[in-house]
């Protein structure tokens, strides 16, 4: 059996994991983006703030006397690398890295749903109030890929159609 608490810790650790794959995978999708401008500052400033959502995490973790699971975390930049290397095979990788963001932001909504209601059962505020900032973040990068994948694929099939222009990235 498990407390609130210990449970709550456990995910808080599977988050931490959670943006360290998806800083990874952030970061080899801008690296790759050649000539999707908008869609490349957009992930830019998703780094920036993945960055600051582990951070926020990393200090849950330590005020609650944990720290984050190394072999969680191992695991998931190398889960991340295997989505990057799998990325640079296709030749349709901006819309296929589009959706996938897409479906790895919605699973981050839900994990922050999820802790932030262990939070409140937990008793911790301070936990709840930081996992209620990331999801606003998390909702909002969803909301912007979900806003713009037609826009991504438009140019995406534009640039295909030419003979000229590179469409993958």
């Amino acid at each position: 059996m498990s407390t609130a608490t210990e449970n709550l810790l456990d995910w808080l650790r599977d988050a931490h994991a959670m943006e360290q794959q998806a800083e990874k995978m952030l970061t080899a999708q801008s690296e790759r983006l050649e000539h999707y401008p908008e869609l490349k500052a957009r992930i830019v400033q998703h780094i920036d703030e993945t960055r600051g959502q582990r951070e926020l995490l990393e200090s849950c973790l330590q005020r609650l006397g944990s720290s984050p699971s190394t072999f969680k975390d191992l695991s998931a930049k190398v889960m991340a690398f295997g989505q990057a290397v799998a990325g640079m095979t296709v030749s349709d990788e901006v819309v296929k890295g589009a959706m996938s963001g897409y479906v790895f932001e919605n699973m981050e909504i839900a994990a922050y749903t999820v802790l932030i209601a262990a939070a409140e059962e937990a008793g911790d505020a301070q936990t709840q109030t930081a996992c209620e900032q990331i999801l606003k973040q998390e909702v909002a990068m969803a909301d912007w890929l979900r806003e713009h994948l037609p826009q991504i694929t438009a140019a995406f099939l534009q640039r295909s159609a030419a003979p000229d222009l590179d469409a993958k990235r």
